[in-house]
C-alpha cells in the first residue's frame, strides 16, 4: 500500500540557548600531542565557545535538562568535570544530574588537567578554569532566561570529511592511527533546526562524527579545529547560533589532518558547514508534514504533494518528552602499576633530555611522546573506581520524533551506524565525550587484540561497545510508543 504522507521529524518543546567565549589566555599550557615540542600556546586561531541548550516540556519543568557543548578536548579529572556541571546546574536552576557536559574534543584547545599545573603554562590552568566556571554559570542563567516555545525540525545529509583511521602499515607490520582509504567511513550528518512558533530561527545543531584532529603537534595556536569554521559558515548564512555535537568517532578522523596549517582546519570546517547548509535548505516548514494531495490531470496524470499543518495526533507525538540517565556496568581491563609507570615516566624524561643535549631531535620527540603516554595513564588511574567494573553513564531521551543520546568516552562509529540502522527514518543525535577523559575508547569486540592504538589507553574490556549498544537500544525501546 502506498504511503500518503511523509512526516517531518519534529520536537515541540521549550528551548533556551546561550553562548559564552571561553578562549584561554595566550601562554597557557597547550599541547595535547605527545609529539609536540612546545608547552605554551603562542596565539589564537579562532575563539573557543561553550554553547548551552536548555530543553523543557511545553507545560511543566518535569524532566528539563541542559546540554553544554564546550570547546575543550576534555577535562583530565572527574572533579574538574563535575565542578563545571555544578556551575551550570546552579545557573540554570536544575539538579546537577540533569546537566550534560560534552566536549567538542578539539585537540588544539589546550590540555587542562591537574597533572599539568607544574609544567610551563600550567600555572594558568586553574585560574582559567575558575573563569570558565563563572562564565558557564552566567551563560546557564541566560539560557534559562531565553527558555521559550520552539519547534526542532531534523534532516539528514552527507559529508565526506571523515575517513576511517585504523591504517595497516604493510611495510612496518603495524597499525597506525591515520587515514585508511581502504575502509568506508560513516558520512552521515544530522542537522536540527530550532524555530520559534512564528518561524524565526533560534539555532541550528550539527551532529557529525569526525575527530577534531586536523591540527596536530606542529600547531601552537589555540583553536576549535574544524568546528570553528563549521560554525562560522552556518552562522554567516543563517544569522543564528550553530551548535556542534560530536558523534561516535573513535575510528574516524579528517582525511586531511595531523597538520600545523590552520587553513586546512578552516577548509575542513567549511566542508562540514556547507553540508549542513545543504540539509537546512531542504527542511520542511515548521510544524508541517509532507502529504499526498491527489492526482492532477496534465500532459500526464501527476501526483501532487504539499506541505500540510500537523494535525492533533501528530502534534501530540511531537510533544513527547521522556527519558533520562542510565548506567550500565562494564568490566575493566587490567591496569598498569602506578609505581612502575612513575618510574618509566622519569626514565623517559631523562632520555628525552639526553637526546636533546645530543641534538637528536627525532629521538627526543619520540621519548617525549612515550613519556606523555605514561603521564596520561597515571592521571587516568587517579580517576578509576575500585573493583572490577566501571559504572558507565549514558542518557537516552525522546524529544518528539527524535532521540537525543549521550555517552562518555570515545565509542567506535559502529555504535552510531547500528542505532540508526535499527531505527531508520528516526533522527538520532548521538553525542560522545559527555564525561571526563578517563574512559578513553570503546572498541568493537573484533578490534581488540590486533594492535590498534585505541586499545592501549582504553580501560574497558572487550565487549564494552556491544554492551553499551544493547543498553541504549533497550532504553530506546522503553521510550517508544
Amino acid at each position: 500500500m502506498s504511503s500518503t504522507a511523509q512526516p517531518t521529524p519534529t520536537s515541540h518543546l521549550r528551548l533556551g540557548v546561550a553562548r559564552v567565549d571561553i578562549t584561554p589566555p595566550v601562554g597557557i599550557y597547550h599541547p595535547m600531542w605527545g609529539a609536540a615540542r612546545h608547552f605554551r600556546a603562542t596565539g589564537v586561531h579562532r575563539p573557543l565557545y561553550a554553547d548551552i541548550l536548555l530543553f523543557a516540556p511545553l507545560e511543566t519543568e518535569q524532566g528539563a535538562w541542559a546540554q553544554v557543548q564546550i570547546d575543550m578536548v576534555g577535562l583530565g579529572s572527574r572533579e574538574l568535570h563535575n565542578s563545571m556541571c555544578e556551575a551550570v546546574a546552579a545557573g540554570v536552576g536544575l539538579p546537577v544530574e540533569q546537566v550534560i557536559l560534552a566536549y567538542s574534543h578539539t585537540h588544539a584547545g589546550g590540555l587542562f588537567s591537574p597533572d599539568r599545573v607544574n609544567l610551563p603554562g600550567g600555572e594558568m590552568i586553574l585560574p582559567y578554569l575558575d573563569d570558565v566556571r563563572a562564565k558557564l554559570r552566567a551563560a546557564a542563567a541566560a539560557a534559562r532566561e531565553s527558555l521559550a516555545e520552539a519547534y526542532m525540525t531534523y534532516g539528514v545529509g552527507r559529508c565526506s570529511l571523515a575517513g576511517n583511521r585504523d591504517y595497516w602499515d604493510d611495510t612496518r607490520g603495524l597499525y597506525a592511527c591515520g587515514f585508511n582509504p581502504d575502509r568506508p567511513a560513516d558520512d552521515t550528518l544530522l542537522v536540527a533546526r530550532a524555530n520559534a512558533p512564528d518561524g524565526a530561527l533560534r539555532a541550528t545543531v550539527v551532529n557529525y562524527a569526525c575527530h577534531p584532529t586536523t591540527l596536530a603537534w606542529d600547531n601552537t595556536l589555540i583553536s576549535p579545529d574544524y568546528v570553528g569554521a563549521l560554525r562560522e559558515t552556518v552562522e554567516q548564512a543563517t544569522g543564528a547560533p550553530c551548535v556542534f555535537t560530536l558523534g561516535a568517532c573513535g575510528d574516524l578522523g579528517p582525511r586531511n589532518g595531523f597538520v600545523g596549517d590552520t587553513a586546512v582546519a578552516d577548509a575542513n570546517g567549511r566542508q562540514v558547514g556547507y553540508a549542513a547548509l545543504s540539509v537546512l535548505s531542504t527542511l520542511d516548514p515548521v510544524a508541517h508534514d509532507f502529504a499526498y494531495a491527489g492526482p492532477v490531470v496534465s500532459g500526464a496524470t501527476l501526483g501532487a504533494w504539499a506541505h500540510v499543518p500537523q494535525g492533533a495526533a501528530r502534534q501530540a507525538d511531537t510533544r513527547l518528552f521522556r527519558g533520562g540517565n542510565n548506567v550500565v556496568e562494564m568490566a575493566q581491563r587490567d591496569r598498569p602499576d602506578p609505581v612502575e609507570l612513575a618510574q618509566e615516566l622519569e626514565a623517559l624524561l631523562a632520555q628525552q633530555r639526553a637526546a636533546d643535549a645530543r641534538g637528536e631531535a627525532t629521538a627526543a620527540r619520540d621519548f617525549g611522546a612515550k613519556a606523555e603516554r605514561a603521564r596520561r595513564w597515571l592521571q587516568r588511574l587517579r580517576n578509576l573506581p575500585d573493583g572490577p567494573n566501571y559504572p558507565f553513564a549514558f542518557t537516552v531521551r525522546r524529544l518528539g520524533d527524535a532521540y537525543w543520546i549521550s555517552t562518555g568516552g570515545e565509542p567506535y562509529n559502529v555504535l552510531q551506524t547500528t542505532l540508526r540502522a535499527a531505527y531508520p527514518n528516526t533522527p538520532i543525535i548521538l553525542t560522545v565525550m559527555a564525561g571526563e577523559l578517563s574512559v578513553a575508547y570503546l572498541l568493537d569486540r573484533a578490534s581488540y587484540g590486533v594492535g590498534l592504538y585505541q586499545e592501549e589507553p582504553s580501560i574497558l574490556a572487550a565487549g564494552c561497545l556491544e554492551i553499551l549498544t544493547e543498553a541504549i537500544q533497550d532504553s530506546i525501546e522503553e521510550l517508544r510508543p
